[in-house]
Protein backbone atom coordinates (compact mmCIF):
# COMPACT_ATOMS: atom_id res chain seq x y z
CA UNK A 1 0.00 0.00 0.00
CA UNK A 2 1.39 3.35 -1.05
CA UNK A 3 1.40 5.99 1.64
CA UNK A 4 2.30 9.63 1.16
CA UNK A 5 2.55 12.38 3.75
CA UNK A 6 3.35 15.96 2.80
CA UNK A 7 4.81 18.61 5.06
CA UNK A 8 6.56 21.95 4.83
CA UNK A 9 3.77 24.20 3.66
CA UNK A 10 3.17 27.59 5.18
CA UNK A 11 2.84 31.29 4.56
CA UNK A 12 5.58 33.28 2.89
CA UNK A 13 5.96 36.64 1.21
CA UNK A 14 6.46 36.94 -2.51
CA UNK A 15 10.05 36.26 -3.47
CA UNK A 16 10.53 33.86 -0.60
CA UNK A 17 11.25 30.14 -0.56
CA UNK A 18 9.76 26.99 0.88
CA UNK A 19 10.73 23.36 0.74
CA UNK A 20 8.00 20.76 0.72
CA UNK A 21 8.64 17.19 1.76
CA UNK A 22 6.68 14.03 1.04
CA UNK A 23 7.43 10.92 3.05
CA UNK A 24 6.65 8.06 0.71
CA UNK A 25 6.36 4.35 1.35
CA UNK A 26 4.98 1.28 -0.37
CA UNK A 27 5.89 2.29 -3.91
CA UNK A 28 8.10 0.29 -6.22
CA UNK A 29 11.73 1.33 -5.77
CA UNK A 30 12.64 0.30 -9.30
CA UNK A 31 9.72 1.37 -11.48
CA UNK A 32 7.83 4.45 -10.42
CA UNK A 33 6.62 7.92 -11.13
CA UNK A 34 6.48 10.52 -8.38
CA UNK A 35 5.13 14.00 -8.68
CA UNK A 36 4.00 17.24 -7.12
CA UNK A 37 0.64 18.73 -7.99
CA UNK A 38 -1.27 21.74 -6.78
CA UNK A 39 -4.81 23.00 -6.67
CA UNK A 40 -5.76 26.61 -6.14
CA UNK A 41 -9.27 27.59 -5.02
CA UNK A 42 -11.71 27.32 -7.89
CA UNK A 43 -9.19 25.67 -10.18
CA UNK A 44 -8.44 22.12 -11.25
CA UNK A 45 -5.53 20.23 -9.77
CA UNK A 46 -2.53 20.35 -12.08
CA UNK A 47 0.92 18.83 -12.21
CA UNK A 48 3.94 21.00 -11.54
CA UNK A 49 6.87 18.58 -11.33
CA UNK A 50 7.42 14.87 -11.85
CA UNK A 51 10.34 12.49 -11.51
CA UNK A 52 10.57 8.97 -12.84
CA UNK A 53 12.64 5.95 -11.93
CA UNK A 54 14.50 6.49 -15.21
CA UNK A 55 15.66 9.86 -13.90
CA UNK A 56 13.42 11.89 -16.20
CA UNK A 57 12.30 15.14 -14.60
CA UNK A 58 9.62 17.44 -15.98
CA UNK A 59 8.31 20.80 -14.86
CA UNK A 60 5.27 22.82 -15.72
CA UNK A 61 6.19 25.99 -17.58
CA UNK A 62 4.85 28.09 -14.74
CA UNK A 63 7.50 26.82 -12.31
CA UNK A 64 10.51 26.16 -14.54
CA UNK A 65 13.62 27.80 -13.20
CA UNK A 66 12.02 28.42 -9.80
CA UNK A 67 11.08 24.97 -8.47
CA UNK A 68 13.24 21.87 -8.12
CA UNK A 69 12.01 18.34 -7.54
CA UNK A 70 14.31 15.75 -5.99
CA UNK A 71 14.14 12.35 -4.36
CA UNK A 72 16.19 11.12 -1.45
CA UNK A 73 15.89 7.43 -2.25
CA UNK A 74 17.65 6.37 0.93
CA UNK A 75 15.10 8.19 3.09
CA UNK A 76 12.15 7.76 0.69
CA UNK A 77 11.42 11.47 0.80
CA UNK A 78 10.34 13.48 -2.21
CA UNK A 79 11.18 17.16 -2.06
CA UNK A 80 9.98 20.26 -3.84
CA UNK A 81 12.24 23.27 -3.40
CA UNK A 82 10.28 26.38 -4.29
CA UNK A 83 12.11 29.65 -4.85
CA UNK A 84 11.03 33.09 -6.03
CA UNK A 85 7.49 32.35 -4.92
CA UNK A 86 4.65 34.36 -6.36
CA UNK A 87 1.08 34.95 -5.12
CA UNK A 88 -0.07 32.76 -8.03
CA UNK A 89 1.73 29.85 -6.39
CA UNK A 90 -0.80 29.90 -3.56
CA UNK A 91 -2.47 26.50 -3.53
CA UNK A 92 -2.81 23.18 -1.79
CA UNK A 93 0.17 21.08 -2.80
CA UNK A 94 -0.06 17.32 -3.14
CA UNK A 95 2.46 14.59 -3.81
CA UNK A 96 1.49 11.55 -5.83
CA UNK A 97 3.01 8.20 -6.67
CA UNK A 98 2.35 5.48 -9.16
CA UNK A 99 4.14 2.24 -9.88
CA UNK A 100 5.00 1.55 -13.48
CA UNK A 101 5.83 -1.63 -15.37
CA UNK A 102 9.42 -2.58 -16.21
CA UNK A 103 10.26 -1.12 -19.58
CA UNK A 104 7.42 1.37 -19.46
CA UNK A 105 8.24 4.21 -21.84
CA UNK A 106 5.51 6.64 -20.97
CA UNK A 107 5.70 10.10 -19.43
CA UNK A 108 5.32 10.61 -15.69
CA UNK A 109 3.96 14.07 -16.47
CA UNK A 110 1.04 12.55 -18.38
CA UNK A 111 0.40 9.57 -16.14
CA UNK A 112 -2.83 9.18 -14.20
CA UNK A 113 -1.95 8.84 -10.51
CA UNK A 114 -3.95 6.80 -8.07
CA UNK A 115 -2.00 7.43 -4.87
CA UNK A 116 -2.13 10.83 -3.22
CA UNK A 117 -1.12 12.52 -0.02
CA UNK A 118 -3.46 14.70 2.02
CA UNK A 119 -1.86 17.93 0.85
CA UNK A 120 -0.06 20.86 2.42
CA UNK A 121 -1.13 24.49 2.04
CA UNK A 122 1.18 27.10 0.57
CA UNK A 123 0.15 30.74 0.79
CA UNK A 124 2.20 33.48 -0.84
CA UNK A 125 1.37 37.07 0.01
CA UNK A 126 2.29 40.08 -2.08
Amino acid sequence: QVRLLESGGGSVQAGGSLRLSCAASGYSRRNYCLGWFRQAPGKDRGGIATIGSDGDIRYADSVKGRFNISLDAAKNILYLQMNSLKPDDTAMYYCAAENTRPGWAGSCARLSYNNWGQGTQVTVSS
